[in-house]
């Protein structure tokens, strides 16, 4: 893996640019910069892949990912890897660091939804130990894909 990428913690300044990936990613069902700063707000917490040899000061964001916590549970609300860091480990580095900080703060299971036709996303999750509990149709508002929802215990 390369060197240059750093995981850290999203700040508020980093939400412009994650807008940005969200519409590239995800078209029409992407989150806004609003929506982003909703999550911060709520104080869930997000952390980026940072490509130290790219962008300004702190580097550019090859992908990140947002973890909402409770006592026993962790939920992923998103994740998402640039198309030019796709393959690189990127999307390992975020769910090796959320699955650490899920254990370290106590959650005995991580949940998530994907949509059913992403079948890259579900690779990954299987590689953790995922498995599906259900389906939510139409979860995808704009789209109407329905989402699969999956479970990791800890």
């Amino acid at each position: 893996m390369n060197g240059e990428l750093l995981i850290g913690r999203v700040r508020w300044w980093h939400l412009t640019e994650m807008a940005r990936m969200e519409t590239a990613i995800f078209g029409p069902e992407a989150w806004s910069e609003g929506l982003l700063w909703s999550e911060l707000a709520a104080g869930h917490d997000y952390r980026a892949v940072f490509d130290r040899s790219a962008g300004g000061p702190e580097g550019r964001i090859a992908g990140y990912a947002g973890t909402a916590f409770s006592d026993t549970e962790a939920w992923i609300n998103n994740i998402a890897v640039d198309a030019g860091y796709r393959r690189r480990g990127v999307a390992t580095m975020l769910m090796d660091d959320l699955v650490a900080r899920a254990r370290a703060g106590g959650a005995k299971s991580v949940f998530l939804e994907v949509a059913v036709d992403n079948v890259p996303a579900q690779r990954l999750y299987d590689r953790y130990g995922f498995y599906g509990i259900g389906v939510r149709k139409n979860y995808y508002q704009h789209t109407g894909t329905d989402a699969a929802v999956m479970r990791m215990d800890l």
